[in-house]
C-alpha cells in the first residue's frame, strides 16, 4: 500500500496513512481525463450569446414606400437583414453545451486526477483542517505554515464548516469543496490538494467501489 504522511495545522508530522492501492495505483489514464475535463468545461459554458431576426427586430410594421415609382430599390420592411437596425441572418441564438459522461467514468476520471496529483507530490493531508473562527488570516496562517500560500490549491473537507467556508472565500486562489463533490477537473487545474484527512478516507471508499 501507497503511504503518504498526515500533517498537523503547523506542518509537523503526526502520522502516516495507508492508501488502498487498489484506488492509488499510480496509474493516470490520460484520454479519460481529457474527456472528462473537456466535460466540465464545456458545461461551464454559458451559450448566451443571442441577436435578434428580421421577425424579432422592431419595427417594420408597414411597406417603407411604394413599390414602383420612387426610383429607389424596392423594400418590404424596415427589418429586413439589409438595413441598419434590421434583423441578423444567421446569428448566434442561446445553445446549451451541457453533457455529462457516465457516473462511473467520472469517478475514475477523478481516481487519474488523484494519482497524477500523488505522482507529483502535490497531495497534501492534514488531520484537521476546522477553524475557530471564520476569519480569513487564520485559514491563511495555516496555509503559509504548510508553504500553500502561494499556490493555486483546492481543499477537500469532510463536513461543509461554516468558519472554513466563510475563511476559503476570501482567499483568491483557494477553492473549498466537500470530499463527494470534488471532481477530476478541480483536481487538476489547481496546483495542489489539501485534503482533510477524513475526507480523503471517505472519498476512498466511495472510489474502491469503481476500481
Amino acid at each position: 500500500m501507497p503511504n503518504i504522511a498526515v500533517i498537523d495545522k503547523k506542518g509537523t508530522k503526526v502520522d502516516t496513512l495507508k492508501l488502498d492501492d487498489k484506488v492509488f495505483s499510480g496509474k493516470v489514464n490520460k484520454p479519460l481525463l481529457q474527456q472528462a475535463i473537456t466535460m466540465y468545461l464545456a458545461n461551464q459554458r454559458k451559450g448566451s450569446a443571442s441577436t435578434k431576426t428580421m421577425g424579432e427586430a422592431r419595427g417594420g410594421g408597414r411597406k417603407p414606400w411604394r413599390q414602383k415609382g420612387t426610383g429607389r430599390a424596392r423594400a418590404g420592411s424596415r427589418r429586413s437583414p439589409l438595413w441598419r437596425g434590421g434583423g441578423i441572418t444567421h446569428g448566434p441564438k442561446p445553445k446549451d453545451w451541457h453533457y455529462q459522461l457516465p457516473k462511473k467514468m467520472k469517478r475514475l476520471a477523478l481516481v487519474s486526477s488523484l494519482n497524477a496529483k500523488i505522482n507529483d507530490e502535490t497531495v497534501v493531508v492534514i488531520d484537521n483542517i476546522k477553524l475557530d473562527s471564520h476569519k480569513t488570516k487564520e485559514l491563511f496562517d495555516i496555509l503559509k505554515k504548510l508553504k500553500l500560500n502561494t499556490k493555486k490549491i483546492v481543499i477537500m473537507s469532510q463536513d461543509s464548516d461554516d468558519n472554513l467556508k466563510r475563511a476559503a472565500h476570501n482567499i483568491e486562489k483557494v477553492e473549498l469543496v466537500r470530499f463527494n463533490d470534488i471532481n477530476a477537473y478541480q483536481v487538476i487545474v489547481n496546483d495542489g490538494l489539501l485534503a482533510e484527512r477524513s475526507a480523503l478516507e471517505k472519498l476512498e471508499k466511495e472510489l474502491a467501489k469503481v476500481v
